[in-house]
């Protein structure tokens, strides 16, 4: 039972649900991912999604585009975010630690060599928003091979014979993708996320954790009632962007937002 595993496991004994913030690694500075790491998981963060800076992020929008551009231009790349978890592995042995970006930049590196580095390091799992279940399937051995979990999207327009497939398919956890349209867009609806949630438990066995539309408190709560995993990201990327002149106010700054969601997602 990798990391990833066990604390959902953990989690469901407790009653509770997982929190998973994802950060653009590099954002601001590539001095700031390592403190804020540490941070977000003093503030209650279970899980977290980590992002491979990319220069087309083309399932996100404008927050996490810009967040991209930044840590790009501070000179960041997949090798250098993965020393950075090999950092944090240092002190921190147990916080599940998933890579999320796009297909490119691990194409580039080689799966081979990116999946040992990972392997190396500590990645727990992968989600490659541009690497369906369909076209995944001579590189998922790869990654299996190394323990690290593949996890795919559901989208709301997913049909149920899909999310049978990517169920199959995954492994750690299924990400919902609860709104149309890109990351930071529009607000979710609770009762469809609830409705929706229902329909793909009867599919999949892995846990579920919702994204997209998560922006504050009240929010991850009512999410937290239905899935196993409340994902918050252009939330935090924005209080990022707020204080990218002042890089050491960041981890403090993020760290308040996921402190008043996890307060919120236990009190149900």
């Amino acid at each position: 039972m990798n990391r990833i595993a066990k604390r959902f496991a953990s989690l469901a004994e407790t009653g509770r649900k997982a929190l998973i913030p994802y950060v653009t690694a590099g954002d601001p500075v590539p001095e700031v991912t390592l403190p804020l790491l540490h941070a977000m998981v003093d503030a209650g963060a279970d899980i977290i999604e980590l992002g491979m800076p990319f220069s087309d992020p083309m399932a996100d929008g404008p927050v996490i585009q810009l967040a991209c551009e930044r840590s790009l231009a501070g000179g960041t790349t997949v090798r250098s975010l993965l020393d950075t978890v090999a950092r944090f592995r240092e002190t921190d042995q147990t916080t599940p630690i998933v890579l999320m970006g796009y297909l490119n930049p691990v194409e580039a590196m080689g799966y081979e060599v990116f999946t040992n580095r990972c392997s190396e390091v500590g990645v727990d799992g992968v989600l490659i928003v541009d690497l369906p279940p369909e076209e995944a399937v001579d590189v998922a051995p790869v990654f299996r091979s190394r323990d690290i979990d593949l996890v795919f999207l559901v989208a709301p327009t997913t049909t149920e014979a899909r999310m049978e497939l990517i169920s199959q398919a995954g492994s750690g956890y299924l990400y919902y993708v609860s709104l149309k349209g890109v990351t930071g867009a529009a607000t979710l609806d609770p009762v469809e996320v609830a409705g929706r949630v229902e329909t793909i438990r009867k599919h999949a066995k892995l846990p579920i954790g919702v994204g997209f539309g998560i922006k504050d408190a009240e929010s991850a709560r009512l999410v937290s009632r239905v899935a196993d995993g409340v994902v918050v990201g252009s939330a935090l990327v924005q209080q990022i962007a707020d204080h990218a002149g002042q890089p050491d106010l960041i981890p403090e700054k993020v760290s308040a937002v996921l402190r008043a969601m996890r307060e919120a997602m236990d009190q149900g």
